[in-house]
């Protein structure tokens, strides 16, 4: 291998080191982060590393020295490494599979290009002494396309079996055959030689006798692993261990002989060291945990693999092998080495201590900022890597130009005041996660749930749950921190759709007998979840996730829930659509057979905003129904709504039970009664909670007239007054959002309004000429609030509440002449009607005098012309 530094053997390395650097840093903002940071150093950093060094030590082994025409054979195996393995990165993030696909065939074929090349060196080379070593290499190129491809189907998307059976035979074949492998066959020279001494005399002898266990082993954990034998794997994974082993007897001779001086052997040996950890730590995870648990917690598992052993390798065996292969004689070696050596042991110290602390349960803030002096330990080999070159070329110039070079003896890189900066480090971090989040130690108030990081148990708890008669059985679930929460939830409820939303997750909503699941994850911290269908959650739909030691979820104020008082209207914008008051005379038919069609649509509330309302045939006050006593009416209601609706008709006198009666959407039903009663009738929709259905807009009038008839008018208006409960002030159709319930239990109306539409009759005014008579029927429709019917410059002759009349052109119940009225006053659910001559032309508002009501959008013009 050449001097000096080379583009496509140096450069790759640091590219990706300082890509899963930045992806670390900014992981919260990159979709599949760990995945990502995973596979920077895995296939990125370590199989260029791999590809690149098994290389160099092969010709030099082999004693063979390669050509230009195997040099650019070389390089366009990197290169064509280098594009698969960004087509990897870019595919599965993104779910574009057959990119992925593309990029891991790149990737195959360049490792088994590279193996190719490795057995015709072998071929050609005379016979010698380490031949072993290169056979590790070639079994190695061996192993990289069969983990690929595991990858590549893990990268489908499977179901949690196969996924578990996918990621412990790809990872295992990956860094047990392609890394493992290549480690072992090089160490077998490469340990002796970072420590500057002799080799043990067993070492090819071993080496050559673990090669078949170690493949062997290999070949078990992928059997074990795709057939779903979890014990056969972990037999592997400890067969594997056993060979490491036997084999590891070759690296105790040299390291009794010369303890590490310097930065390369000791990291070196820590990854060798945490290897082994990674083997008993991934055996006992796969044999303890279920499928879903095992994915869940593989991240952690992970961290042991690439931080402790991945990282630290590449670094260790870097930071010998650069000086080296950069060249210029030993003065120029020693002086470039020794930048690879600065603060190793501070590195050392906080990278293992802050590794182990970090596989600890600690709390979530602590876990942060130990992850940051970890990594910035290990990103420091970035710019060490770089002020080493600089050395090189600096002490090169010196040598050239004839200055003397200092020959004095480089000392130990290791040292007491290091590894006391080292612990400082990693207490300060310790220090800032505890002042980050002091209720995460019992020191204070916990950050909120959502932020809280907790390390998987491993534990997975599945829970079913009911929802009936308005309410969740059980309605919790006690955890334990990590542990992996599924909920199965029935709607067993007959007449209600239900959902239930915890955290960011939600099922979609169930008809009765339709079950979903809820993945929750890993869970740290307790979490309230609810029935999302309006009003359900304030009707007691909640069920919590309650976890072992957790603070509970801080409730939201009064402020956070809803909007309060009057919502201004846009005084510029026009109303699409207005609500016509017109009472039509009645005709000549007694039986009224109508259809009444629940829908859920957006529609302007107040000019310029909007909401979805629930509608009875899709406007924002039900039809008014209008007959005599004695009349039938048969309605016919249909669901087409995405929730249980009902109606209930004031004027009907019947049992409920049947007519009304909550339907799921798709379902109908025919509601059949003889209005006995004269009078203003409210109906409404009645399913629970009642009062978030009528505010949505479930309600209307049904006008009764006495048998003979009323005396003749020549006007007559329907007024329903209602309350809107907004959760937002939409500006457009596609912005509008539900009734909010919370405002409805708060009594905390946006707009009080006439026939579902703030001030609509501002902008088209009530008509009526002077000495006419004009009868205005008016409806409290509710839910909460009351009514006083008011016109400003005009009295009421005229006034007829609940059945009965309190004054009859001017008469009143005692046959006292002589008398108005000012209002008609009307508790919710209340109706009558008024009748009143105006006496001049002009423009009289109308008004519910309860004036903050008025102000909220009770209020409308009577436009008078002259007859």
């Amino acid at each position: 291998m050449s001097r000096g530094l080379r583009i496509m053997r140096d450069i790759p390395v640091v590219v990706w080191m300082v890509a899963a650097v930045v992806v670390a840093v900014a992981h919260q903002w990159i979709p599949e982060a760990t995945w990502l940071m995973v596979h920077l150093v895995g296939l990125g950093v370590m199989t260029h590393a791999v590809m690149t060094w098994s290389a160099h030590f092969t010709a030099a082994l082999l004693k063979t020295r390669p050509d230009d025409a195997a040099a650019t054979r070389s390089s366009l195996r990197l290169g064509l490494l280098g594009v698969g393995s960004l087509l990897v990165f870019i595919g599965v993030p993104s779910t574009v599979w057959p990119l992925t696909l593309v990029g891991a065939v790149g990737v195959a074929v360049a490792v088994v290009w590279h193996g190719l090349e490795l057995v015709r060196d072998l071929r050609r080379a005379l016979p010698g002494r380490f031949r072993i070593c290169i056979r590790y290499y070639v079994a190695a190129a061996c192993c990289l396309p069969v983990g690929g491809g595991l990858g590549a189907a893990l990268a489908l998307g499977l179901d949690d079996a196969w996924h578990a059976r996918l990621l412990v035979a790809h990872t295992m074949t990956n860094i047990l055959g392609w890394l493992g492998l290549t480690v072992v066959g090089t160490l077998v020279t490469f340990w002796p030689t970072v420590l500057r001494t002799r080799m043990d005399d067993r070492a090819e002898r071993l080496a050559r006798q673990t090669l078949p266990v170690l493949l062997g082993a290999i070949a078990i954990v992928i059997v074990g692993s795709l057939t779903g034998l979890r014990l056969v794997s972990v037999l592997g994974l400890l067969g594997y261990a056993g060979g490491i082993v036997f084999w590891g007897r070759s690296l105790w001779g040299p390291l009794r002989r010369k303890l590490p001086r310097e930065f390369a052997p000791a990291s070196i040996g820590l990854a060798c060291l945490w290897a082994c950890i990674g083997i008993i730590a991934t055996a006992v995870h796969v044999l303890r945990t279920d499928d879903k648990g095992l994915a869940e917690g593989y991240p952690l598992v992970a961290s042991i693999w690439v931080v402790g052993f991945a990282l630290q390798l590449v670094t260790g065996a870097l930071s010998y092998l650069m000086p080296s292969v950069m060249g210029g004689g030993p003065r120029v070696v020693r002086k470039a080495a020794a930048k690879f050596d600065k603060f190793a042991t501070t590195r050392l110290v906080v990278i293992n201590v802050g590794l182990v602390l970090w596989l600890f349960p600690l709390a979530s803030w602590v876990r942060v900022t130990l992850s940051v002096v970890v990594l910035v330990a290990l990103a420091a080999f970035v710019p060490l890597l770089l002020a080493g070159v600089a050395a090189s070329v600096g002490e090169k110039r010196r040598a050239e130009a004839g200055e003397p070079a200092d020959d004095a003896e480089r000392p130990s890189a290791f040292s007491g005041s290091g590894a006391v900066a080292g612990v400082a480090a990693i207490v300060l971090a310790i220090t800032f996660g505890i002042g980050a989040d002091p209720g995460a130690v019992g020191l204070g108030q916990s950050v909120a749930a959502s932020s809280v990081e907790v390390v998987p148990s491993g534990e997975t708890v599945r829970v079913r749950v009911e929802a009936v008669d308005m309410a969740f059985e059980p309605n919790s679930v006690t955890v334990n921190p990590g542990d992996h929460v599924v909920i199965e939830l029935v709607n067993t409820d007959p007449t209600n759709l239900h959902d239930l939303a915890v955290g960011d997750q939600r099922t979609e909503r169930l008809a009765v007998g339709e079950t979903a699941e809820l993945d929750l994850g890993v869970v740290g911290s307790t979490i309230e979840g609810w029935c999302t269908v309006v009003g359900h959650r304030q009707m007691g739909m909640t069920f919590t996730v309650v976890v072992e030691g957790a603070p509970a979820p801080a409730q939201p104020s009064a402020e956070e829930t809803h909007e309060h008082g009057g919502v201004p209207a846009d005084p510029d914008a026009q109303l699409g659509h207005v609500v016509d008051p017109v009472l039509e005379p009645l005709g000549e038919e007694t039986v009224h057979r109508v259809t009444f069609t629940v829908t859920e649509v957006p529609l302007e509330v107040a000019p310029g905003v909007w909401q979805t309302r629930w509608t009875f045939n899709g406007q924002g006050v039900g039809p008014t129904l209008h007959g005599r006593v004695g009349d039938v009416f048969e309605v016919t209601l249909v669901n087409d709504g995405s929730m249980g609706h009902s109606i209930d008709f004031h004027a009907s006198n019947l049992a409920p039970d049947g007519p009304m009666r909550t339907i799921a959407p798709g379902e109908s039903l025919v509601y059949r009664f003889t209005a006995e009663r004269a009078g203003a009738w409210m109906y409404h929709c009645s399913t629970m909670p009642m009062s978030s259905h009528i505010a949505a807009g479930m309600h209307g009038a049904v006008v009764i007239e006495p048998a003979e008839g009323l005396p003749e008018v020549d006007r007559s208006y329907v007024v329903v007054q209602s309350e809107v409960f907004l959760d937002s002030a939409a500006a457009t159709a596609e912005e509008a959002t539900e009734v909010d319930a919370d405002a409805v239990a708060a009594e905390d109306p946006s707009f009080v309004v006439f026939n579902g539409v703030a001030n609509q009759y501002d902008q088209a005014p009530f008509e009526a000429k002077v000495g006419e008579r004009v009868r205005f029927w008016v409806v409290a429709a509710g839910p909460n609030r009351p009514a006083s019917f008011h016109i400003v410059g005009a009295q009421f002759d005229t006034v007829y509440k609940e059945g009965a009349y309190l004054l009859r052109d001017g008469v009143d119940a005692f046959g006292n002449a002589g008398g108005g009225s000012q209002a008609l006053d009307l508790q919710a659910a209340q109706g009558g009607f008024v009748e009143l001559e105006f006496p001049e032309a002009g423009h009289y508002s109308v008004v519910n005098h309860v004036m903050v009501d008025a102000e909220r959008g009770a209020h409308g013009i009577v436009e008078v012309t002259q007859g």
